[in-house]
């Protein structure tokens, strides 16, 4: 008996030094394999090279997006943007009757921030804005548009939705003039500001609380004319002749000495509207306090996640005035640095060993097959057998080039496959609600400060490495972009390029398009005194001894 607790007293003390030796390793955080004893087993890391270059965008679509930007951003490293938009609208009721000796006495526009609850203090909510991006003031203007936002693409036969783009194009050769969506001028706001307060509404002794959001009351002339005085009248009978006869608004912004805000706003909320309210006064000759109330809504387009069937039209269009030019980057080579931007701006595409995969020429090797040779045994036919090493995990590490930057970078970045235009495994693999930063590392500071400089990303790619290496997977090229929500993607289409042709590139994650903050990552191929910061794939894996 003594013997048994001596040698479970020794088993035990051995494993506290197992753990405390793996935890003190600190390449080997993770290790996921099924390896139950490391007796016979060495662990190991490995670094390879990687070819990745910038590739800056052409105009992108921009249309049936789950949100939108509206403002003006101010990007120290790269310049300004600034971000309209033109919407439809459709009556929430058809063929609308109002009273008699209706009186039009108010119209109120509401979209709604993303905004995060933070307490309530003597029943008045505070509230955090999400995506809102500066703080300087705007002039704004909303004007009619004169322009039929058609919904299907005639050059497809009228069987494909129509794609807008963020230049205002419709194709290569169609864009929408300017003149066409500046119309009679609806509201003129000066010297805006979006504000995080909570909006509080009373009528009466009834109290409605609402989150913050942009709601400005406009002219009733102008509504008047265009919706009640039409009662009776075919226009307002379906939303097709609807959305012909009034054909949306144009929300323009306009920086203030040039500075402002950049926001993103919320079409999509239950409360997102323009709502008329009118009165008609009561029956028995009461008094005017006593009228009659009504209200007549319409409502914004709501996010269609279907590619084939069409929706109506709200469409981003991205004006950049930068002062850094964004060079174009060399896919033989890779570049020393990749220029990351949202909107219309850039991205990096990703060859891992070399852009080469596997290849009928038994007389040579790729650096694909000489990387798969070290890992794995396959079969005459290239199968996989059985491996011979064991990933445990497998990061791409991207420096952040701090002598360009200037602590405007974004805290995430998402990596994809530009092939087949979609996740990577190890997306799946991580949780949304942890926001995948297993996968899809965040922003890592100075000093562990948010607020410092940033340093590097380490983006995580264990599964696509085994998936290259056991399933016979092809190794197609990944694009590296900025993400305002990395949980976006995989659920949402990606906006395609136009004038595609030829490029590894055809889509952009939404995730980007609707970001407007950028950043400069070192590259591949980085001058000798910045060696320490190059871009590298780091494998940690296991192997037998013998």
């Amino acid at each position: 008996m003594r013997n048994k607790k001596i040698a479970l007293k020794n088993l035990f003390i051995l494993a506290i030094l197992m753990t405390t030796f793996m935890a003190c390793d600190k390449d080997f955080v993770s290790l996921d394999s099924d390896i139950s004893g490391l007796n016979n087993f060495g662990v190991a890391d490995a670094k390879y090279d990687v070819i990745a270059y910038t590739n800056k965008l052409k105009p992108i679509q921009t249309n049936n997006l789950p949100s939108n930007l509206f403002g003006f951003y101010k990007d120290l490293t790269y310049g300004n943007t600034t971000a309209s938009l033109v919407t439809q609208l459709s009556p929430t009721t058809l063929a609308p009757t109002f009273p008699e000796d209706v009186r039009l006495d108010s119209v109120v526009l509401t979209i709604p921030y993303f905004s995060k609850s933070t307490g309530i203090e003597n029943e008045v909510t505070s509230y955090k804005l999400d995506s809102v991006y500066g703080d300087g003031m705007l002039n704004l203007k909303l004007y009619e548009n004169n322009y039929f936002l058609r919904n299907f693409d005639p050059n497809s036969g009228f069987d494909q939705p129509q794609k807008y783009y963020s230049d205002r194009s419709l194709s290569a050769s169609s864009q929408i003039p300017l003149a066409s969506l500046q119309g009679t001028v609806i509201k003129a706001i000066d010297s805006f500001k979006p504000s995080n307060k909570e909006i509080i509404l009373k009528k009466g002794e009834e109290i409605t609380r609402l989150a913050p959001a942009l709601r400005v009351k406009m002219d009733t002339t102008f509504w008047k004319n265009k919706i009640m005085l039409k009662e009776g009248d075919p226009v307002l009978n379906n939303v097709n002749t609807f959305q012909n006869y009034f054909r949306g608004i144009y929300f323009e912004a306009e920086a203030v000495n040039n500075d402002g805000t950049m926001m993103l706003l919320n079409f999509g909320a239950n409360n997102a509207n323009i709502t008329l309210h009118y009165s008609s006064p009561p029956a028995g000759g009461a008094t005017d306090a006593d009228r009659i109330t009504g209200t007549y809504r319409l409502g914004f387009p709501s996010f269609n996640p279907s590619t084939i069937t069409a929706s109506s039209n709200i469409i981003n269009f991205l004006d950049n005035d930068f002062t850094m030019a964004i060079p174009e980057g060399n896919p033989t080579t890779g570049d020393e640095r990749l220029y990351l931007k949202g909107g219309q701006g850039a991205m990096a595409v990703i060859n891992l060993f070399g852009g080469t995969d596997v290849d009928t020429d038994e007389g040579t090797m790729t650096a694909f097959e000489a990387f798969k040779n070290d890992y794995v045994q396959t079969d005459a036919s290239g199968k996989f057998v059985k491996a011979k090493r064991l990933i445990n995990e497998a990061n791409l590490v991207f420096y952040v080039d701090q002598n360009l930057t200037q602590g405007q970078e974004p805290e995430r970045l998402y990596i994809y496959d530009t092939k087949n235009n979609k996740t990577l495994l190890d997306y799946d693999f991580d949780s949304a609600d942890n926001a995948r930063i297993n996968h899809l590392g965040k922003l890592q500071h100075a000093g562990d400060d948010e607020n410092s400089q940033g340093v590097k990303y380490k983006i995580k790619i264990t599964e696509h490495i085994k998936n290259l290496l056991m399933k016979d997977s092809t190794n197609v090229t990944l694009g590296l972009a900025v993400s305002t929500n990395v949980n976006l993607e995989g659920s949402v289409a990606q906006g395609s390029i136009l004038n595609s042709d030829g490029n590894a590139v055809k889509k952009l994650p939404v995730s980007s398009i609707l970001s407007p903050k950028g950043t400069v990552l070192y590259g591949n191929n980085t001058a000798a005194s910045d060696e320490n910061k190059k871009l590298y794939l780091e494998i940690f894996y296991t192997e037998p001894n013998n």
